[in-house]
């Protein structure tokens, strides 16, 4: 440690308890800051089960913002479910027809969660099976 260094921590460690805190006290107000005392043998780890929601838990799944919407039957409508998925995907006849005819398969991908369940709806409404995964 730099000399300067040195000579701060013995004056401090020479200091009684009252002239420490009034140390304390003093820097507080020149440097604008609140010094407050660790706590001895503080872990968070051990916190991190108690639910308190502190940085050391572990972190929250986030929130699904994508969904795909996954075609996996399209049941006794097969031609309604094809004009559905047309209107939805803008594809042409043949590679609407491929697409129904290969479910499972994704109608969208990487859509948001009301317009899932609006694709969903309209191809359920036709009779055909959807999944939000």
């Amino acid at each position: 440690m730099p000399v300067a260094i040195d000579s701060i921590v013995e004056q401090i460690s020479n200091m009684t308890a009252i002239e420490l805190s009034e140390l304390k006290k003093a820097l507080e107000d020149k440097f604008g800051v609140t010094a407050a005392a660790p706590m001895a043998g503080f872990n968070p780890a051990m916190f991190a089960g108690m639910g308190g929601g502190g940085a050391a838990a572990a972190p929250a799944e986030e929130e699904k913002t994508e969904f795909d919407v996954i075609l996996t039957a399209f049941g006794d409508a097969k031609l309604n479910v094809i004009r559905v998925v047309r209107e939805i995907t803008g594809l042409g006849l043949k590679e609407a027809k491929d697409l129904v005819e290969a479910a499972p398969k994704a109608v969208k991908q990487g859509v948001g969660k009301d317009e899932a369940e609006k694709i969903k709806a309209q191809i359920t409404e036709v009779g055909g099976t959807v999944e939000i995964k």
